[in-house]
């Protein structure tokens, strides 16, 4: 515990020096910052979805520095500072957990949920979709919001119920896609990744990490297609999308 102590009061020691005399540091603002932090988020993310350990040290180190700015900056306008920061987060902690703090029984994940979004609502929250970040990317929203309804119950009672809402949605899209309306096109195909994310749920499956995962599947499947048809002098451009095929399906056996 003292070299954590002793290693989080360094950081929060060289925060201090930097603003003081790095020109950099000093000119910076919690405006300035923001997109600099959704970047190491997304770095972060990264690390996760490759299970790089020692890259996510790094950009949990460089988070860390980034809630140590803040901190700082809002200490110089006299709004709060880092302890007032950890002193929050474990007092919100200690009321959210009263099954740990308190004399409240619980006996599943489901039950803990559920009390966290009361509670939340005993806090003065109108909504349980208050806690919803309105700049996340839409499939995050989606997971987020299904998640936030079923904590007050909203939810389907089994899983094949959840698939043929999906059917149901795939079928109202191609109705539309039929028909030939854009905007209604639109509006149904949102249902329907609606409704599979709700499925992925179900199924314990992250629909973002699913997707990510595909994405850089993909992209080295492709990659390699590209090597490939130059080692063998074609230009992949130039093929007819036969012949490409027989690339991909090369390399969905080395990749």
């Amino acid at each position: 515990m003292i070299n954590k102590l002793k290693a989080f009061e360094r950081l929060l020691n060289i925060m201090d020096e930097l603003r003081e005399k790095c020109p950099w540091d000093k000119k910076q603002t919690l405006a300035s910052l923001r997109h600099l932090t959704i970047e190491e988020t997304y770095e972060l993310a990264d690390a996760i979805i490759e299970n790089d350990l020692d890259e996510l040290k790094g950009e949990i180190g460089d988070l860390m520095l980034h809630m140590v700015f803040y901190s700082k900056i809002a200490s110089e306008q006299g709004a709060f500072d880092i302890t007032d920061v950890l002193n929050g987060i474990s007092d919100k902690l200690v009321h959210r957990h009263p099954h740990i703090y308190g004399d409240v029984k619980v006996t599943t994940e489901e039950e803990v949920k559920a009390n966290w979004e009361r509670l939340k609502l005993k806090e003065g929250k109108k909504s349980v979709l208050e806690g919803v970040p309105k700049s996340l990317p839409a499939l995050v929203k989606a997971t987020r919001i299904q998640d936030k309804v079923k904590g007050v119950g909203f939810e389907w009672e089994h899983s094949d119920q959840v698939w043929d809402k999906v059917l149901e949605e795939i079928d109202e899209f191609q109705d539309e896609v039929k028909a030939g309306d854009e905007q209604k096109m639109e509006e149904e195909f949102g249902d329907v990744l609606f409704s599979l994310i709700n499925y992925a749920r179900w199924k314990g499956i992250n629909p973002e990490d699913a997707l990510e995962k595909t994405n850089k599947k993909f992209i080295k499947r492709f990659q390699w297609m590209e090597v490939e048809s130059k080692n063998d002098n074609k230009e992949l451009s130039d093929l007819p999308l036969s012949e490409m095929d027989k690339y991909w399906e090369a390399s969905k056996s080395k990749i």
